[in-house]
């Protein structure tokens, strides 16, 4: 063997790694997590947005918590329940988060609520509570529209609750037959009555809602609709005077009156403020169903919205092509 054989080997010595900054963090080469993009700025990276639904839930935020400022909003998901849309919300503001659920809106804490499915399910069961307390089950403008009925109704559900003998029910009947005088009272005009005809009294409530119904609903294409405003008058008015003056009401004939008033005035009221505004069937831009009415508080004014592509008729010159007559 040779004497290079019998020597051992030296470890050799590691050249210390040359460290490059990195291009993208310009620190040391380091791995490091990048801090999060400022509140102010999360919206711009946001695909779809609702900016009339983002001002609503703004100052709904801000109106609730006044010593705080919303610094982001961001829609997390729709909720379908029956015939309502319950959107989700999440708010930053200066001091905290929250859930916001729409349809009637609330305001959730985030530390009190983490859960966002927890808090649809409480908000659904707080809603349901609140809407058996008689409140009116249409849109703000629909009541504001007819707000004397409405109000008569509300009083008609408030008594049914604590009805229990035939007078009891008697009183609901009455109630809700005022309530319909009261819608009769509200939209009916002299306008309304042909050339040649007699106008009727004010207290004929089936002549009226005829006449309200051919004004409305006006048209070939309205056609079905003006039948079935007539058909729900026509069953309404004599059930609820039949429950004013019989003696052997139970419990389920007073629902049932409380219950076709509330219809009558729903589906008169949404028709009412459909021909009163001259809202369009469809988009005059996109051609899109998607309509919804749009409060502006600055004006103090409902606007038709287009929440596909964002029309509103207080701005395109379109909208003149449903409000003039043809030539």
């Amino acid at each position: 063997m040779s004497r290079r054989a019998d020597r051992p080997k030296k470890p050799r010595k590691k050249l210390p790694r040359r460290r490059t900054p990195s291009p993208l963090l310009n620190d040391s080469g380091e791995h490091t997590i990048p801090k999060p993009l400022p509140e102010r700025l999360l919206a711009d990276f946001l695909i779809k947005r609702s900016k009339h639904d983002e001002r609503d839930v703004r100052e709904y935020v801000e109106s609730q918590v006044t010593s705080e400022k919303v610094t982001h909003l961001e829609k997390i998901k729709t909720e379908h329940l029956r015939t309502r849309a319950l959107d989700a919300w999440d708010v930053r503001t200066t001091r905290g988060r929250y859930w916001v659920i729409t349809n009637p809106a609330n305001l959730y804490s985030q530390k009190l609520f983490p859960s966002l499915d927890f808090t649809i399910s409480f908000h659904i069961g707080v809603i349901e509570r609140v809407f058996a307390r008689q409140a009116p089950p249409v849109p703000e403008e629909q009541q504001r529209r007819l707000s004397q009925a409405w109000r008569r109704w509300t009083q008609a559900a408030e008594a049914l609750d604590h009805a229990n003998e035939a007078e009891d029910f008697q009183a609901v009947g009455m109630r809700c037959r005022e309530c319909l005088l009261d819608f009769i009272a509200a939209t009916a005009k002299d306008g309304m009555v042909p050339a040649g005809q007699e106008t009727p009294k004010r207290g004929d409530f089936l002549q009226w809602s005829v006449l309200i119904a051919n004004v409305v609903a006006h048209g070939s294409s309205a056609e079905r609709v003006r039948h079935y405003l007539r058909g729900i008058s026509e069953s309404a008015w004599p059930l609820v005077n039949w429950l004013t003056h019989t003696r052997s009401a139970v419990l389920a004939d007073g629902v049932l009156a409380v219950e076709a008033t509330q219809h009558v005035l729903a589906a008169f009221g949404a028709a009412i403020i459909r021909h009163e505004r001259g809202v369009p069937e469809r988009c005059p831009r996109c051609s899109s169903y998607r309509l919804s009415s749009d409060y502006r508080p600055d004006r103090a004014v409902d606007v038709t919205l287009c929440e596909s592509c964002g029309w509103t008729d207080e701005k395109d010159p379109l909208i003149d092509l449903f409000k003039s007559p043809p030539p």
